[in-house]
């Protein structure tokens, strides 16, 4: 059988090297030469290319209408939303850009098709028109990087609110813990030295302010409308706390503390019952149960957002959004919790 298909295969070159020399032959009893256009050629490809252009715009659009609905749902932070309107903006620029260019690129491929009677016309340069396309695009940037630059030093502020929550991340090779100060409201020092099974965090035991601090792991809660600072740190190697649904990223290096801050806006329920999360879960939930798996309910996200090893891909953590009394509950819960760890 194999033989057969080496044969066939060996026939096949052959007999496509054999059309090919017909085709030579052909070409040689001709008086026009087969490789250069006409005019005829150069009409049709002109009307192609708007016709392409046309199917291009459809599908662009298509495209837009069919995975909308499957992008990251309403930002659940004050600041998120500024970020929103930023990112708006910019598909806003760049969707014209595209739809002005692609017209113009495809529309001077057909009016300037090749004839025969045509004679280019030598253009070297012009003034006015470098200076458009080095001032226009100079202002559209100025824009992005100004107001990119606001909300940056917003969310890396210190937090000001004296009702704030500061909450450290420690990001290790491959899982999250979570870190609450205590009734202080400061954390205590780290020293990586004393890491130990049962001090994960490296929190130095000489510091009084770490003595009440509270350790979660697999998911940590929040309280909705309330600040919270949240401090980033790494025991290995570059790590990134990505929360998506809050529009916030920070890097987790070895060696260093980064910091950033933000307010959410919607606990974990009301972003449930939300339409567009809604839509999305059941488009979800279709495919789980196309691919045999379990339904699954909405939850904010922690993840890492650098590729740290092979096990990256399972480094997430689930956040919790309560109302500030399902908030003081919880902590109720940790700090008899972290007691009774202490005691034992």
């Amino acid at each position: 059988m194999k033989l057969l298909i080496i044969l066939a295969i060996i026939l096949l070159v052959i007999a496509a090297h054999q059309l090919l020399r017909v085709i030579e032959l052909s070409r040689s009893l001709r008086k026009e030469v087969e490789w250069k256009p006409n005019d005829q050629d150069n009409n049709f490809m002109g009307k192609t290319m708007i016709v392409f252009l046309v199917l291009f715009f459809i599908f662009f659009f298509w495209q837009i209408a069919h995975w909308g609905a499957r992008t990251l749902p309403p930002a659940a932070s004050e600041h998120g939303v500024l970020i929103d309107q930023l990112w708006d903006a910019n598909m806003l620029l760049i969707t014209v850009v595209f739809l002005v260019t692609n017209t113009l690129l495809f529309y001077f491929a057909y009016k300037y098709r090749g004839k025969s009677t045509n004679k280019a016309t030598y253009f070297p340069h012009s003034n006015k028109l470098e200076m458009i396309w080095t001032v226009v695009p100079a202002f559209a940037l100025a824009f992005i990087i100004i107001f990119g630059l606001k909300y940056w030093n917003q969310i890396t502020a210190p937090a000001e609110d004296k009702d704030k929550i500061v909450v450290e991340l420690y990001a290790k090779q491959f899982d999250w813990t979570a870190r609450y100060a205590g009734k202080d409201g400061k954390l205590g020092e780290t020293d990586y030295r004393q890491i130990s099974g049962t001090n994960a965090v490296g929190i130095d035991s000489t510091d009084a302010n770490g003595h009440d601090d509270i350790l979660v792991r697999n998911e940590f809660h929040i309280p909705v409308n309330t600040e919270i600072e949240f401090r980033m740190r790494s025991r290995d190697v570059i790590h990134s706390a990505y929360m998506p649904h809050f529009r916030a990223q920070m890097n987790c290096v070895p060696g260093m503390v980064t910091f950033f801050k933000f307010k959410a806006i919607k606990t974990t329920e009301e972003m449930r019952k939300d339409p567009f999360v809604v839509n999305l879960m059941s488009i979800t939930n279709k495919i789980r149960e196309k691919e045999g798996k379990e339904a699954v309910e909405f939850d904010y996200l922690l993840l890492c957002n650098k590729i740290c090893g092979a096990s990256h891909y399972n480094m997430q953590m689930n956040i919790i959004v309560d109302t500030p009394e399902a908030y003081r509950a919880w902590m109720i819960k940790q700090r008899i919790a972290a007691k009774t760890m202490a005691a034992k």
